[in-house]
């Protein structure tokens, strides 16, 4: 993590072992998951599913968590209610990241779009932090 600058930097995601198990099938381990945020925009890796866009499409980011297993543990998951994608690897806390114009991630053809990503970064107050400076 870096402190207030404007490097890029790679945040893990924060595991659950009830998370890790489901997610093994898909290729979502420590090792393939990862969020990077820099000068040249945000980056996500969540084992075979792959999310980019620059900073000046992020709209805002918050807090958020209290997720239930079922829906969120194992592969990405895509919300119906409002197409965002949830990178998850534990229900508790992640970073909920809005963007202005809808991005590509749980679909390779790019037919499915989504106007936020949730991810479960390890440190969410860093990643939020380290947003505001990039963005201000």
């Amino acid at each position: 993590m870096t402190s207030a600058d404007a490097a890029t930097t790679r945040y893990d995601f924060a595991f659950a072992p009830s998370y890790r198990w489901a997610a093994l099938p898909f290729g979502v381990l420590p090792g393939t998951t990862w969020a990077e945020l820099g000068p040249g925009g945000l980056r996500v890796r969540f084992g075979p599913w792959r999310l980019r866009t620059g900073l000046d499409n992020i709209a805002g980011a918050e807090r958020s968590g209290g997720f239930g297993f079922l829906k969120t543990a194992g592969p990405a998951h895509l919300s119906f209610s409002d197409r965002g994608v949830t990178f998850a690897t534990n229900g508790d806390d992640a970073v909920c990241v809005r963007f202005h114009s809808p991005v590509r991630g749980i679909d390779p053809t790019g037919l499915i779009t989504h106007p936020g990503a949730t991810l479960t970064v390890s440190d969410p107050p860093a990643f939020l932090d380290h947003l505001e400076v990039l963005t201000r």
